[in-house]
């Protein structure tokens, strides 16, 4: 089931990501390439991510690639209500509201980590802090994760260095691309 607000407006979001897509020639072929081949078929994959319109487009390019795929905000402040809308009405589950209390938004995390992903999607390390510190259990069947912050990547090293990082996770910081 998922946790969004339900009064928002699919269709603002479905504008949003339609016009975030139309920047993104990219993602596109991209989307279009993983829609032919579906290398991600059989793969659940939990998103703790900005929930806004270029994010959508990301989750909706790996849903076409065959991914049983979730999503929940990395910071309450930056969901869009209605991008999480229209991501739920476009078949992925969105754990994520606007302005969410840390309780609220802890629960939003568990929620997407029940999904039982094989990988995680982390922007800040707080999916992966809560599969090693309070959620191992729901850990059991991640192969591995990507991490996009430096905030997120200093708590990886840092848990990696005292041997407490459980799966392997790709730190976006360190690819030459992002500073390209």
């Amino acid at each position: 089931m998922s946790i969004y607000n339900t009064s928002a407006s699919i269709e603002s979001g479905l504008k949003k990501i339609d016009w975030a897509r139309s920047f993104m020639p990219a993602m596109s072929e991209l989307q279009r390439e993983l829609e032919n081949e579906q290398p991600f078929k059989g793969v659940k994959i939990s998103m703790s991510i900005h929930l806004e319109a270029k994010t959508a487009v990301l989750a909706l390019a790996l849903k076409a690639g065959g991914a049983d795929i979730c999503a929940t905000g990395c910071n309450p402040l930056s969901t869009q209500d209605d991008v999480a809308a229209a991501l739920n009405s476009l078949g992925v589950p969105v754990f994520a509201v606007h302005g969410a209390e840390s309780d609220t938004y802890t629960s939003h995390l568990i929620a997407a980590l029940e999904h039982k992903p094989h990988l995680i999607i982390d922007d800040g390390g707080d999916l992966t802090h809560i599969l090693h510190e309070e959620r191992p259990d729901l850990a059991e069947c991640v192969l591995g994760g990507c991490e996009e912050t430096t905030t997120g990547v200093r708590r990886l090293r840092a848990r990696a260095a005292a041997g407490r990082l459980h799966y392997p996770v790709i730190c976006v910081n360190d690819a030459q691309m992002k500073y390209l």
